[in-house]
């Protein structure tokens, strides 16, 4: 059975700096039109770095929730940049790690229905504290919790990050607790 929808037209109504939305003109499998409603982003990378047991998180405002949440320390893609590098900035900016290595644990897609953003995974080994480099536009503070602790947080519904959870029950899954 043909699955694939073929995009007719590209229509812009938003381009910004984080992303731009666009209404397609679209064809389904059977040939019907259709529109499609799309987010544009350039992706972003993230990384879980456990340390002595502990593992590292950014607790930070995120204004379309209107909450402050846990995450693991992550961050946008800027246009043709390498994850991996990505990966290692944010870590460093957020938390002031530095990793000797960063190995790709999985890319996600963390809203299938309405953009084509992707999450790059890393896991951080090596790790060697370094200093803080936060942006002038963020304000968050980092916590290192117990493994444990955090897949309890995951379970009781405290932690709703996507890319956070992933990462946490990746982890788990070939560690344990």
């Amino acid at each position: 059975m043909k699955l694939e929808e073929k995009t007719v037209k590209k229509n812009y109504i938003y381009q910004g700096k984080i992303l731009s939305l666009r209404c397609d003109d679209a064809e389904l499998p059977n040939g019907n039109a259709c529109k499609r409603e799309i987010v544009e982003h350039s992706g972003g990378a993230a990384v879980l770095l456990v340390n002595e047991g502990k593992v590292a998180l950014v607790k930070q405002f995120r204004y379309a929730y209107g909450e402050v949440i846990y995450e693991i320390p992550a961050g946008k893609l800027n246009a043709g940049e390498d994850p991996m590098l990505a990966a290692a900035r944010e870590l460093e900016e957020e938390t002031g790690y530095i990793a000797e290595r960063l190995n790709l644990l999985f890319a996600l897609y963390p809203t299938p229905g309405y953009t084509n953003e992707k999450i790059y995974i890393y896991e951080a080994e090596g790790a060697k504290k370094g200093a803080q480099h936060l942006d002038e536009d963020e304000f968050l503070s980092v916590e290192y919790l117990s493994v444990k602790k955090v897949f309890e947080m995951i379970e009781a519904g405290e932690i709703r990050d996507a890319k956070t959870i992933a990462a946490v029950q990746s982890y788990v899954l070939r560690h344990g607790v």
